[in-house]
């Protein structure tokens, strides 16, 4: 069995366990889309910004200070979006009714974020999956930060370089 195939019947899963839950997506950190179940949304878009979105709480927790990255909320007029970190190399997203039981969200988002990443690590390896064989240019060198991050958190992206020096403008 695909460990597509066991993150979908874990998505399954929290569907049941969480009333009002309208969908839920497992992603790469770089926002590729592993499993999901989100009816009525794309889920190739969703994951491309919740890759975006995690980015910049990342940052901002370490700007402002907060230590690690946990999670992330999102609240809308019509529900909510809560994204959690599924090991090192994954995210877990979940689109709920805006009468969901937050609390309950975050309990059920925690534990499946934490099973996810056990069934990624245990079937494909702590940095495998179906896209590890991609030559990576923007490959991230682990520095000391890294080793001291805990279990469960994401990586911090750092821009590329440019591959060529611009042209100087003339100006007038």
């Amino acid at each position: 069995m695909a460990v597509e195939t066991d993150v979908l019947d874990e998505l399954r899963r929290l569907r049941t366990r969480i009333p009002r839950l309208a969908g839920s997506l497992a992603a790469t950190v770089d926002g590729l889309v592993l499993a999901h179940d989100v009816p009525d949304t794309e889920p190739e878009g969703l994951a491309a910004l919740t890759a975006a979105a995690l980015g910049v709480a990342y940052r901002m927790t370490d700007a402002a200070a907060r230590g690690e990255f946990r999670e992330l909320l999102v609240r809308g007029t019509r529900g909510y979006v809560a994204t959690y970190a599924a090991g090192s190399t994954a995210v877990l997203t979940l689109l709920a009714d805006d009468r969901v039981n937050v609390g309950r969200l975050h309990l059920e988002g925690r534990r499946s974020g934490a099973r996810i990443a056990e069934l990624i690590d245990t079937r494909v390896g702590p940095d495998g999956g179906r896209h590890a064989e991609r030559a990576a240019l923007d490959v991230h060198v682990p520095s000391s930060q890294d080793a001291d991050r805990r279990i469960g958190t994401l990586p911090v992206r750092t821009p590329q370089r440019p591959t060529h020096q611009p042209r100087p403008q003339s100006g007038g």
